[in-house]
């Protein structure tokens, strides 16, 4: 796959182009790509995704703080592993957000050379927010450029979207997220210092600082994980929260994971972890004992069900 940006969009051949801000690059936007590139590989057009550099709301209100899926990085290693051959990155500005349907389309047929332009079932652009699939087709008409419009991907009556797993995600079904994303959802971070507490309990944590500060994060709990460190990957007992038994007064919320089987120094190291099953809320301990307790009986949950998943 090719990145495209504003420098290069010349070097665009004619093609089958989706739009929008594919947050997750989830089942449902696969399904879409897969649409797209279907259509493309019968026309003989070269098939693309244009996409957003910074979420559209962001730029128009400067105190909003989107909660995402997938930060820009990791959208477009999302897209890599898709048959789509180009993304064009295109940053979204005050002037693009003033401009109409059809003069947005019409950028899209001259600059980025789309022929053909696959509309997401739900997915609406251009200023005037009251227009539709309907009045996209007619400016496709005037412009010499075939509109269509999507499937949505619907599963026992549930039409997957980006809301639908972030809503899953903060309630800590984690099953039925990574159902629907079709992979496991995954936050990559760098470990810094923390107040090394769980080294004195026997469970040493590495405390993570997340790369994308507008990455969701689940609900508070305790999660089995899995944890990459390189191309190594170890099991992990991961807590999201403010650690209310050791800081009795904390309202920041963090995350610590401790690694199963591992002994070494990774501070300042980048690591990336896999969600796969929320066990438990977090909970105030009346002792440290109790809490030394609780997190031995979660270790052997997370041995025990890590191995069944292989």
């Amino acid at each position: 796959m090719k990145i495209v940006t504003g420098s290069t969009a010349a070097n665009l051949p004619a093609c089958v182009a989706t739009i929008g801000c594919f947050d997750g690059v989830h089942r449902g936007h696969q399904y879409l790509i897969e649409q797209v590139h279907n259509i493309a590989k019968a026309r003989g057009l070269a098939s693309c995704l244009i996409t957003f550099t910074s979420h559209p709301r962001q730029v128009l209100d400067t105190d909003y703080r989107p909660r995402l899926l997938t930060c820009l990085s990791q959208k477009i290693e999302c897209f890599e592993h898709s048959p789509i051959e180009y993304c064009v990155l295109l940053p979204f500005t005050k002037e693009l957000s003033l401009l109409s349907a059809r003069e947005f389309m019409r950028i899209l047929h001259e600059v980025y050379n789309v022929q053909a332009l696959f509309v997401g079932y739900d997915h609406h652009f251009g200023h005037n927010q009251g227009e539709g699939f309907e009045e996209y087709c007619q400016y496709g008409k005037e412009l010499g450029m075939r509109v269509m419009q999507s499937r949505a991907l619907v599963e026992d009556g549930t039409s997957i979207s980006s809301t639908l797993i972030r809503s899953c995600l903060l309630a800590g079904d984690i099953k039925n997220a990574n159902a629907y994303l079709g992979y496991s959802y995954y936050l990559s971070g760098r470990v810094v210092d923390g107040k090394k507490v769980g080294r004195t309990l026997g469970f040493p944590t590495a405390n993570v600082q997340p790369l994308c500060a507008e990455k969701l994060l689940p609900a508070t709990g305790v999660y089995a994980v899995y944890v990459y460190i390189g191309k190594e990957r170890y099991a992990g007992m991961l807590n999201i929260g403010s650690c209310p038994t050791v800081n009795e007064n904390e309202q920041s919320v963090s995350v610590e994971v401790h690694i199963l089987n591992f002994q070494g120094d990774i501070y300042q190291e980048l690591i990336k972890i896999e969600f796969v099953e929320y066990l438990r809320p977090e909970v105030k301990f009346e002792s440290m004992e109790k809490l030394t307790w609780q997190l031995r009986q979660d270790k052997e949950v997370v041995k025990n069900l890590l191995h069944q998943k292989g």
